[in-house]
């Protein structure tokens, strides 16, 4: 059983199949999901989401491309969000310099903000990160102060060599469907770099379809590809790196509750 740490019940394309996909988690092997938000109507529909489903959670952010369409009121709507029982983090927020729909310093700024926000809120955070390490990690070493509850970095794209300078900030590393693809030799290379207590997996769903799917629409059901590659490449036993990731994503998101058989 897994749990899938990344998703997109919220997205236009997975929204109206959300009660057939969350009816066959316990048929694929799925415990719960963590249902991301990228900008306000994505974030409300992910809390909404996950009060209807037992197993599935929310986090609440403004993703860096929509970072420009930050209000004021926006924060306290995070705010309010964020006492739902089942909102466990914020996410996903951070830097996305390879489009940037959004200015590079609107984006730092939404950021920053919402890594103070998820402080006061007790809440972990969920990074997106694209080609922009650096700059993350300039922002995260500016609010170290603020990084008391978490650091996950989703579809983890960066080098095996930053894995230990992002080491410092005790962060978490999801891993996705990229890792099955053919081109995913810099993606091995830091899925092997990253230590067994601080690894997660996700789909990112509907995005990032492993192989042999690739090109179809991504779902949870397909994080078992991921975990079958991860385990091959890792040379471990299949089933006891699903459990260690399940503890890895409970100690992860705290608020997170779960039934386990």
């Amino acid at each position: 059983m897994l749990i899938d740490s990344h998703c997109h019940l919220n997205d236009e394309d997975l929204a109206p199949l959300a009660d057939r996909i969350v009816g066959d988690f316990s048929h694929d092997g799925i415990l719960a999901a963590v249902n991301v938000g990228y900008d306000m109507p994505s974030s409300l529909l992910a809390v909404e989401q996950a009060r209807k489903f037992e197993s599935v959670f929310a986090a609440v952010g403004m993703h860096p491309h929509d970072s420009k369409l930050m209000r004021e009121e926006d924060y306290n709507t995070l705010r309010e969000l964020s006492k739902d029982e089942k909102v466990v983090a914020i996410g996903e927020i951070g830097l996305d310099y390879h489009y940037d729909l959004s200015p590079r310093d609107i984006q730092k700024q939404v950021f920053e903000r919402q890594i103070v926000l998820a402080d006061e809120l007790e809440l972990p955070i969920i990074l997106h990160v694209r080609e922009a390490y650096e700059d993350t990690r300039e922002i995260l070493e500016r609010n170290k102060r603020h990084l008391n509850h978490g650091v996950l970095l989703h579809c983890y794209s960066g080098s095996a060599e930053m894995v230990k300078v992002f080491d410092k900030y005790d962060c978490y590393y999801a891993f996705g469907g990229a890792i099955t693809f053919k081109n995913a030799k810099h993606n091995l290379e830091s899925l092997k770099a990253v230590r067994e207590d601080r690894l997660l997996f996700e789909t990112d769903c509907p995005y990032m379809t492993p192989v042999p799917f690739r090109g179809q629409t991504n779902e949870p059901k397909y994080i078992n590809l991921v975990l079958e590659k991860a385990a091959e490449i890792l040379e471990k036993d299949k089933e006891e790196l699903a459990k260690k990731s399940v503890q890895n994503t409970l100690e992860f998101f705290k608020k997170m509750r779960i039934a386990q058989n």
